[in-house]
């Protein structure tokens, strides 16, 4: 335990630390390459004979909050721990740590369903059954809590008895829209919501596309039941074809977007005619991930 927490500290003091030209993404890289946050920290404080004041006060103050998050419940969990979600590891933009609240699975078999925050009676309606549809089937229904459509599929997830989880685009300890906060407690509750940012982060514009890339590269397929032109959802949609992750759009999307008319004929891009043939059409794309999964043990167990 004591060793997690030193190399939590360390990933933390890395990331507030950062030199000029520095980003997140060069720190997750040697991390990763290193195999040991701690171990990349040592390579930089031993960069000077004597040691760095700030840096040393840096390590403390992030050993520091590492045990206040921990007090307030909240579970930090770096990109080398075995709880980080393998299938979010493998795209570029795969964060460098995750606070959690709630139960992480192993290998989550979880499907993105999103949208317009101002979403049409149909839209929600049509979020509302696949969600449910997905809860009764065993299998984890993601989406991002913002208003609309991705509320209705955590609420229709919730009340099938069913697992739903939130990637929010602020700190863990904010809710976001405000009229969220009691679906975000119910979500730590009874399935689990995920950030990328600091606890105390506000909601900015930013935020919420980094939050859909994680989206996508958490779940095994996005399926975008109403959006814009403008939309994350449609931002999503893009990324998750850049992850290789299949795309499930609805035919209203793709008659009622230029973005969508252009990715419709994609690889990996599936239009419904409603909302049996998008049920239809996931069925296919866990099918497909199990047969691929049953692959990869036998391979594994033949010793290949």
């Amino acid at each position: 335990m004591a060793a997690a927490t030193e190399e939590n500290a360390a990933l933390v003091a890395l990331l507030r630390t950062l030199r000029k030209g520095e980003r997140w993404a060069s720190v997750t890289e040697r991390v990763l390459e290193r195999g040991s946050a701690l171990a990349v920290w040592h390579d930089r404080t031993n960069e000077s004979l004597l040691p760095d004041p700030d840096l040393v006060d840096a390590y403390n103050q992030a050993l520091a909050d590492v045990g206040t998050w921990v007090e307030a419940g909240y579970r930090l969990i770096g990109i080398l721990d075995q709880d980080y979600p393998a299938r979010l590891r493998e795209i570029h933009q795969a964060p460098p740590f995750l606070f959690a609240a709630g139960q992480l699975l192993a290998d989550d078999a979880a499907i993105a369903v999103v949208g317009s925050r101002k979403a049409s009676d149909r839209g929600l309606g049509i979020a509302s059954a696949l969600a449910d549809a997905l809860a009764r089937m065993h299998v984890t229904v993601l989406s991002g809590l913002a208003a609309g459509v991705d509320a209705a599929a955590h609420t229709a997830a919730l009340a099938a008895g069913g697992r739903t989880v939130a990637i929010i685009g602020t700190g863990i300890s904010r809710q976001y829209p405000a009229e969220n906060r009691a679906l975000q407690r119910q979500i730590m509750e009874r399935g689990l919501v995920l950030s990328q940012f600091w606890p105390d982060a506000p909601p900015q514009q930013h935020n919420f596309l980094m939050r859909n890339a994680v989206m996508s590269g958490y779940g095994r397929a996005t399926v975008v039941v109403e959006a814009s032109e403008k939309s994350g959802a449609r931002a999503q949609a893009r990324m998750a074809v850049e992850h290789g992750r299949p795309v499930v759009l609805t035919d209203h999307v793709v008659a009622t977007n230029d973005w969508a008319k252009a990715l419709a004929g994609r690889p990996g891009v599936h239009v419904a005619h409603g909302y049996q043939e998008a049920l239809d059409q996931i069925g296919s794309v866990l099918d497909k991930e199990n047969e691929v999964d049953r692959l990869l043990v036998d391979l594994l167990g033949a010793g290949l």
